[in-house]
């Protein structure tokens, strides 16, 4: 990966919304995208929106700032950091969310989220209260070794802030909302609960419920509500269901220029890692133990991840009656094909 920012693509909407996409780097090594969306002239946009802020890495907001240079420079639009209209975030994740801390010192513009996404930006030590299974109760069930380097990590997790202190979200969004007349709001839990997707005339700003290279990361909905293989599923076919979308922007990578092929991509590769999941339970097992099966040659910077995304599909699986689950001693999980 290379430190250069790339240009950012252009694309004007059926409606004449123009969409840049403002590529930073997040954290170190690694990128997300962020979206700017003006309407108007462009010597003087009567709209101009940021959807998300990248995260608190040291580039993200020069990468921002150099991002928007570029859109004036090369398309003649006169938008700045201190003249945007909006801000909105579509997860409160750190890579979506993070930036906004520093973006505060520059804008003034209203921040929109979804209304259950508020605690986490205006309280940032909301997510310990979020857990349904508290991070020492996830370490046990999922059968973690005690005092290895997976059992830390996720003990640790509920002291992660997402960003450092509280802001102020000024519109509150709900599922059907259209806000500021321009962007339709769409409920897509699974890869988080609070998730949403914008849909601006065929353009659908798809957060990371559609990435373009991967799958989403999971995590069991026992550990965060609105998490899960189920939820994720159910999201995709609503987005599925939307008449009229030819392009799809994802939180990271590049477009996606046919969404339902897309859409039946991510729906067949979840369907395969859950065959793979109940293949390899051949004995009682707990979710370290898939994960192993799973993955024998883990590499630690995917381990965390890589271990919510089995107990996912674990919990999917025990769900719909495929697999059993019985509690040892420790309080671990142990899952059986039924």
């Amino acid at each position: 990966m290379t430190d250069a920012v790339p240009l950012p693509a252009r694309h004007v909407t059926s409606g004449g919304t123009r969409v840049y996409t403002l590529p930073v780097r997040a954290f170190p090594n690694f990128r997300a995208n962020t979206y700017l969306l003006v309407r108007g002239d462009p010597h003087a946009p009567a709209y101009a929106a940021l959807v998300d802020t990248g995260g608190s890495g040291p580039d993200n907001l020069s990468d921002l700032q150099a991002g928007l240079a570029a859109v004036r420079a090369g398309h003649g639009e006169a938008v700045s950091l201190d003249t945007l209209s909006r801000i909105v975030i579509t997860h409160p994740h750190p890579d979506h969310l993070g930036g906004l801390s520093a973006l505060r010192e520059h804008t003034d513009a209203p921040v929109a989220a979804f209304h259950s996404a508020v605690p986490f930006i205006e309280e940032p030590g909301a997510i310990r209260a979020a857990w349904l299974t508290p991070p020492d109760a996830q370490a046990a069930w999922l059968g973690l070794p005690p005092g290895g380097e997976l059992d830390g990590r996720i003990r640790r997790r509920g002291s992660n802030l997402t960003v450092p202190r509280a802001l102020p979200v000024a519109t509150p969004l709900h599922d059907g909302d259209v806000l500021d007349d321009l962007l339709h709001v769409i409920h897509t839990p699974g890869h988080e609960g609070h998730q949403i997707c914008l849909r601006v005339d065929e353009v659908l700003l798809s957060a990371d419920h559609l990435l373009p290279l991967n799958s989403p990361p999971l995590m069991p909905a026992r550990f965060l509500r609105g998490s899960g293989v189920a939820a994720y599923l159910d999201s995709l076919d609503r987005v599925e269901a939307l008449d009229g979308v030819t392009l799809a922007l994802g939180g990271h990578d590049g477009p996606m220029p046919d969404p339902r092929a897309r859409i039946h991509a991510l729906r067949t590769r979840t369907h395969e890692k859950l065959d793979a999941l109940l293949a390899a339970c051949t004995d009682p097992m707990t979710v370290h133990d898939l994960l192993l099966a799973l993955h024998p040659r883990l590499r630690s910077i995917q381990a965390v991840l890589l271990l919510d995304q089995t107990a996912a599909l674990t919990e999917y699986l025990t769900g719909r009656g495929a697999l059993s689950e019985t509690a040892r001693e420790d309080g671990a999980g142990l899952f059986t094909r039924a």
